[in-house]
């Protein structure tokens, strides 16, 4: 792959942020491929054609010395491509803490191994209704609009509930390293870029608010503008590689929009959930009363001793109602009253060992019904569940600009698995007909 042809290089914290970014860069015109580990050179070699190129990680559910171990090869990996930007991708909501999926940590390797200088930190993303404003962070729920601690769902998270909506304070927790902020009377001054430079030079990372299209115009003339000054690592959300798309379209360096022909329905489809999210609650219900099977599962004896019972149990579950003809969902839970987290939490590597579950009863139920379509829902759990399907990349078959953040893939790998088609949806992530508009392909 001719570096000189990367626009983007990226590293997601977990698995539907990494599908997150490459949406989003496909939509802007970007070609962009998602490997699941660090590809040979064969691997990389048919991707040659791309302008990004994404690892996707688990950070978002690591500890720090995890970081330090798998992040620092990652990343060495990532600057060996030598993109214009290399981007570390985090969640939109921020949620993070000093023990699991730590940010400021993820910046520090980042930095030391990018080169020591300024770190751009962008947030906000208006396409997913996120925003900062004044280093706050608000996002939406239902039609509605919270400041992230007071966020129904994100100040309840089970693993790192929100507490503090001023992103460099909840920062200030993780990390040593000085911040500053571009507010949003600062991106309106004339002297935007001397101000920008200023605080570059006097502060390890720089926050950039980001309320709406136009300050979200602004930043990506920023970023694009110091890249090239040493400051080409950037962390934040998608909501970097939107304000990034709207300067490269701006500059004539990316088309801006792409075309994607739906793919139309299948006759079934398999889900597996591991979210305790109010709105997989909500997807899950509608399908139910729309033609889908569920199976419930019990996430306790799916992590506990003699777990492989359990996975035989939905395992058969799940194939018997595929074999009708019928379309299955298989999850953990029904809500957040239904979350067993406390519980799960008591067993080392519980969470982790979940996904995997998950990701057993899905690669089973492909393969001996020759599925072509499957989704796993919820963040932590797709991140660890695909790891069990033996997928080395992925790629856009069908972004879904009505609920963006959760596209349709295709899969590439060996055996059955080259060509399926799978959509990884995090909890907070969707319409309500989220499992049926997957399944109808449009």
């Amino acid at each position: 792959m001719a570096a000189r042809n990367l626009l983007l290089s990226y590293y997601g914290d977990d698995l539907t942020g990494s599908t997150d970014v490459m949406e989003a860069l496909e939509l802007g015109g970007v070609p962009t491929v998602l490997f699941m580990r660090r590809p040979d050179q064969s691997m990389l070699a048919r991707f040659s054609h791309c302008r990004a190129v994404g690892l996707a990680g688990t950070s978002r559910s690591e500890t720090p010395q995890w970081m330090e171990e798998n992040l620092t090869p990652a990343f060495e990996w990532l600057r060996s491509l030598d993109a214009a930007i290399c981007h570390y991708k985090i969640c939109s909501t921020f949620d993070s803490s000093p023990a699991v999926g730590n940010i400021g940590r993820a910046t520090e390797i980042g930095r030391r191994i990018f080169g020591g200088a300024s770190v751009p930190m962008v947030v906000g993303a208006p396409q997913l209704k996120r925003y900062t404003a004044f280093g706050n962070l608000f996002a939406a729920f239902r039609g509605a609009y919270f400041r992230i601690d007071r966020h129904p769902v994100m100040s309840r998270h089970p693993v790192t509930p929100m507490d503090e909506a001023d992103l460099l304070v909840h920062l200030s927790r993780q990390s040593n390293l000085s911040s500053g902020l571009i507010d949003l009377a600062t991106l309106q001054a004339d002297d935007l870029a001397q101000a920008v430079d200023r605080l570059l030079q006097d502060k390890d990372i720089v926050l950039f608010d980001v309320d709406g299209r136009e300050t979200q115009k602004r930043v990506g003339e920023q970023l694009w503008r110091i890249h090239g000054k040493g400051h080409g690592f950037v962390v934040g959300s998608s909501g970097a590689e939107y304000a990034l798309l709207a300067e490269w379209a701006a500059k004539g360096i990316v088309s801006g929009h792409a075309a994607f022909a739906p793919p139309g329905p299948v006759d079934r489809l398999a889900v597996v959930s591991g979210s305790v999210s109010p709105t997989t609650e909500k997807q899950i219900r509608h399908a139910l009363a729309h033609g889908f099977d569920g199976v419930e599962m019990d996430a306790m004896r799916l992590v506990s001793e003699g777990s492989g019972e359990a996975i035989e149990q939905a395992v058969a579950a799940g194939l018997a109602s595929l074999a009708r003809g019928r379309s299955v969902i298989l999850y953990t839970a029904l809500g957040p009253q239904a979350d067993r987290g406390a519980e799960i939490d008591r067993i080392e590597g519980a969470r982790n060992a979940l996904g995997r579950a998950l990701g057993t009863i899905l690669r089973r139920l492909i393969a001996e019904q020759k599925l072509k379509r499957a989704v796993i829902a919820g963040g932590d759990t797709s991140s660890h569940a695909l790891g069990q399907l033996a997928i080395d990349a992925l790629t856009v078959r069908m972004p879904l600009p009505q609920s963006p953040g959760s596209p349709l893939c295709v899969a590439h790998g060996g055996g059955a698995i080259d060509g399926l088609e799978i959509a990884l949806k995090g909890g907070q992530v969707g319409t309500d007909a989220y499992f049926e508009t997957i399944r109808l392909g449009g």
